[in-house]
């Protein structure tokens, strides 16, 4: 679930949906300390949120983003002072997290597309964030969309992030859609999740591609089956 505000909490809880992930921040940002602190006191609110609706895991960013995907804090730069308040912050985020017993994912985003100028937005930034808060109530929202399009190398990124993965996020390359609708290959990537035996969240955050929302989960279901490779081909070959 993103932004939390607004919503009639009492009400969504009353449906029994589950909730994989929320928004964990209305407003701040990581890299400097009023923007810390600002992100922390939101964090607060989100957590009093996610117990109402026994959320789990608490998303956020280097800095918020307005309605379009933008920074609110746009960084040209990244210095070694905000990277020194960045990890600060999120330590005070683990603190909170593990008084409340939650966990708070940091998030990956593309820059190249999606969120020009956000701060901490490549994979790597936030692997090395998490690394070295070195709490289990901080982790990564690993999503392979944005990496796809940032960094590539998605099977390696998998390998190297799976000690610090909270959440795993998928959509394909180009037009954040369904597997099977660009160039990422996902059974490749299913198949390497099961080889490290990550046994966590695979979360479709993308747009049917023929607005067909029901196709598009069985299409990301089959990606992500043992015999989702077969299936494909089997599709290709009837077609």
């Amino acid at each position: 679930m993103w932004g939390w505000a607004g919503k009639d909490l009492e009400e969504l809880a009353d449906t029994g949906v589950t909730i994989s992930s929320m928004t964990g921040y209305l407003r701040g940002s990581l890299g400097d300390p009023d923007g810390g602190d600002e992100l922390v006191r939101t964090a607060r609110l989100s957590l009093e949120a996610a117990e109402r609706i026994d959320c789990p895991r608490l998303n956020v960013h280097g800095t918020g983003l307005d309605e379009r995907g933008l920074p609110v804090a746009p960084a040209a730069v990244v210095t070694p002072g905000m990277w020194l308040t960045a990890a600060r912050t999120l330590g005070r985020l683990a603190e909170l997290g593990e008084r409340a017993g939650r966990v708070f994912t940091l998030e990956n985003l593309n820059t190249a597309v999606d969120h020009p100028g956000t701060p901490f937005a490549r994979a790597a930034d936030t692997i090395a964030l998490v690394e070295a808060v070195g709490s289990p109530y901080v982790r990564l929202n690993l999503d392979l969309y944005h990496a796809q399009i940032g960094e590539g190398n998605l099977i390696g990124l998998v390998e190297r992030a799976r000690p610090l993965i909270g959440e795993i996020q998928v959509a394909d390359v180009p037009g954040r859609q369904e597997p099977g609708t660009g160039e990422i290959h996902y059974p490749a990537v299913a198949d390497a999740l099961r080889r490290i035996e990550y046994d966590g969240v695979v979360g479709l955050e993308g747009w049917a591609s023929d607005g067909d929302s029901e196709r598009a989960l069985e299409r990301f279901r089959q990606a992500f089956s043992p015999a989702g490779e077969a299936e494909s081909k089997a599709e290709e070959a009837e077609t």
